[in-house]
């Protein structure tokens, strides 16, 4: 119903500038308490695994949600307050076994199996890293944004060809890196994996949890 009964204010601490609580609530004849509410962004698939960041009651609903629809086809795992709100600008799977992060404490929210994979620990952008802008409109998505790169197979990845540094780290640990621009992706809220159908991939879901 989306009233203001409907929210849980518990993660507006570390969210964005333009993520507001509403103001003076009001009561309506549509209540129905806190609601299920989640981005796809919350959640990470890897095959038979779906991990879902959890920083709210809205999100914890939703996740019971998933786990009812998806039981006995896929295995659920919550990372409670890894971040705000999506994850897909923190880890990234670039491939079997090597995961994108955004930094080490990054680990210690994840699934036991995927602490032992190869991890690439992303550069730290700076603001000349961006387009900036003459108003004070906040910017919705996090400096980080880039780290929603596309991974096209194993060994080759779509990057913001802005991001220099990435480009470089990918390379020496042996990607092909195929650099596209995408020069507002900050204001946009998105990069490519958000932007972009995905491949049609042959081969069905693997277990990489197992």
């Amino acid at each position: 119903m989306m009233t203001d009964a409907s929210f849980d204010p518990a993660n507006l601490a570390t969210a964005a500038p333009n993520i507001e609580a509403p103001e003076n609530p009001v009561p309506s004849p549509y209540d129905t308490g806190v609601e299920i509410m989640i981005d796809g962004a919350n959640c990470l698939r890897l095959g038979l695994d779906l991990i879902v960041n959890i920083s709210n009651a809205n999100h914890a609903l939703a996740c019971d949600w998933l786990e009812r629809h998806l039981e006995g086809r896929f295995r659920v795992h919550r990372m409670h307050k890894l971040t705000q709100s999506h994850i897909d600008s923190v880890v990234v799977p670039l491939r079997a076994g090597t995961l994108l992060i955004r930094s080490e404490r990054v680990l210690d929210f994840l699934p036991e199996p995927l602490r032992r994979w190869d991890t690439i620990v992303a550069p730290t952008p700076s603001i000349d890293d961006y387009p900036q802008y003459e108003n004070d409109d906040p910017i919705p998505a996090s400096p980080y944004i880039d780290l929603n790169v596309l991974s096209i197979d194993e060994s080759t990845v779509m990057v913001n060809d802005a991001c220099k540094t990435l480009i470089h780290t990918l390379e020496e640990r042996g990607f092909t890196v195929v650099p596209v621009r995408h020069r507002h992706r900050r204001l946009f809220g998105g990069g490519f994996h958000c932007f972009t159908l995905d491949t049609v991939r042959t081969g069905g879901a693997e277990d990489y949890l197992g």
